[in-house]
């Protein structure tokens, strides 16, 4: 698969919750030169160091359409490693088949949130290099395909909890809600 692990990239710092870049959409890339890819290498060294599956470019403070993953495949297959520029998420149609699962996110640090999600999920896009990129996934794949394009949407997976709900996980992570 196009959008392997990169070179060694710097960790950065992780941006939290409440921090305006996550809370807007993000820029369609339209260069694709040596700053892309060292922000690909940057991007998985930072998911690697906070021990996440997917990180988006707005996590790092970077509001461009990127993100990064290494996601389990909870089917038994290999773990998806992937970067995909200007990802376009694609669902099945309606009626859809939605798992509510626990969900993380690295922005908002130790705390997790039942979510519903599509069990199927479709997510093509190009590389750094421009190739085309395809992922399908499901059960956890999918999840993640859809939790990081939401990011680039700038909608954090809190967001779609109730307000109480939301409220109460951004008071247990000590971040405090807009």
């Amino acid at each position: 698969m196009s959008g392997q692990a990169v070179g060694a990239g710097v960790a950065r710092d992780i941006t939290m919750y409440g921090t305006p870049v996550l809370h807007r959409p993000t820029a369609q890339v339209a260069d694709f030169g040596p700053d892309l890819h060292r922000l690909v290498a940057d991007m998985f060294a930072s998911m690697y160091a906070a021990n996440g599956v997917g990180l988006a470019a707005n996590q790092i403070g970077v509001g461009l359409r990127v993100f990064v993953m290494d996601c389990p495949d909870t089917t038994g297959g290999p773990n998806v490693v992937a970067h995909v520029v200007n990802p376009v998420l694609e669902l099945p149609p309606p009626p859809r088949e939605l798992a509510v699962s626990g969900e993380g996110c690295l922005s908002v640090p130790g705390q997790r949130g039942e979510v519903a999600r599509t069990a199927v999920a479709v997510v093509t896009g190009v590389d750094m290099y421009g190739e085309p990129v395809r992922i399908e996934g499901t059960e956890l794949v999918a999840r993640c395909l859809q939790h990081e394009c939401d990011h680039l949407d700038g909608t954090v997976y809190v967001d779609r909890l109730t307000a109480k709900e939301r409220k109460k996980i951004l008071k247990a992570a000590g971040l405090t809600p807009d």
